[in-house]
């Protein structure tokens, strides 16, 4: 298969754990025959620094014309210190999302057996979670319209949500639930909130569609609750824009370190793939930053092409170097650290 991926390293750590995951996608491709053409483009920080934009038209022009993204990380100090700032690496980040149609992040939650002790959670808790969010990634408060008001004396950000957007988000959790284990948890807060009544009704009204999928409606704050008494009772969950950036990270610790944990965002053509971890400026350069959530993001890339024994041989290779010890300081233990580019060569080498 011939790929076009389009390559956004971003800031921070982003550039570096980005080449472990070209490393080892590019030995993926030579081992089951597919050729990857790679479009690096800007954006971030990175992209404000030399065109005074996050996500500059030349860069949505290279995704429009890739098969997938892959993408490192955006944030830079410099933006998070000045709130004054007109124009921030964050937006760059929304702009491509609606820009791209990317309405469903999907943030799988999992644990690995070698590292049950690394999690701030009881093990017995744990053993046996792997759940998926889906968030949706377009809608909802992050893009409603806000401002200031009385003097700036009064803020506003407004939540909106459309039937039509809820409804896409929800089939694709309930066609995501068909293929695990056929259940499916609505977060939302409907007994406040009138847009979280919107989802619920919107949710119930395609029960019918799928009889075997169980659908279960939680609030928001007993799911958060529940997230860290009992992760495992949980499989498909679908919630807005808000509540699941908040569960998601949440959710990312379960498995002891958030430089494991890899995500996508769908829309109905382009598929981008990412780590949830943020640019981690302070490490940057110091090849100590964790690769492996950003190389499991380009497994479920693969896998998004459908290409699921390319996906596992990574997923392989990953549960390979923690069993044995291949990792970088953050899962070290005293032991002998790793540095970021030797757990990408060591990956690539064993795949």
């Amino acid at each position: 298969m011939k790929l076009n991926i389009a390559l956004l390293a971003g800031d921070g750590i982003g550039p570096e754990v980005i080449d472990q995951a070209v490393k080892v996608s590019d030995a993926v491709a030579a081992k089951f025959g597919h050729d990857i053409t790679w479009k690096p483009a800007l954006t971030g920080a990175a992209a404000i620094d030399a065109v005074g934009e996050p996500y500059p038209d030349e860069t949505h022009e290279i995704c429009k014309s890739s098969d997938a993204v892959l993408f490192g990380a955006i944030g830079d100090p410099k933006y998070d210190n000045d709130p004054s700032a007109p124009v921030r690496p964050e937006q760059g980040l929304l702009k491509m999302r609606k820009a791209l149609g990317l309405f469903a992040n999907v943030r799988p939650t999992f644990v690995f057996p070698s590292l049950l002790d690394k999690s701030p959670l009881k093990k017995e808790r744990i053993e046996g979670t792997d759940l998926v969010f889906l968030r949706e990634l377009t809608g909802g408060i992050y893009f409603g319209e806000k401002g200031r008001r009385d003097n700036r004396n009064t803020a506003y950000d407004n939540c909106v949500y459309t039937k039509d957007e809820v409804t896409r988000l929800a089939r694709k959790g309930f066609e995501l639930a068909m293929t695990r284990s056929k259940r499916l948890c609505c977060v939302d807060k409907a007994n406040v909130l009138e847009t979280s009544r919107l989802w619920r009704e919107t949710v119930q009204g395609l029960e019918a569609e799928y009889p075997e999928v169980t659908v279960s409606y939680e609030f928001v704050d007993a799911v958060a609750m529940r997230l860290v008494q009992w992760p495992s009772d949980y499989d498909v969950l679908i919630t807005e824009n808000l509540f699941g950036d908040i569960l998601t990270d949440e959710a990312s610790v379960i498995s002891g370190s958030m430089g494991l944990m890899p995500s996508a965002s769908l829309g109905s053509d382009i598929g981008l793939f990412e780590p949830i971890h943020g640019s981690y400026p302070q490490a940057a350069g110091k090849n100590i930053a964790n690769p492996m959530a950003t190389v499991l993001s380009a497994a479920m890339m693969f896998e998004n092409f459908g290409l699921a024994e390319e996906g596992k041989a990574i997923r392989d290779a990953v549960n390979k170097a923690l069993n044995e010890g291949v990792v970088t300081e953050d899962l070290s233990d005293g032991a002998k650290a790793y540095g970021t580019k030797e757990v990408g060569d060591w990956l690539a080498s064993n795949i």
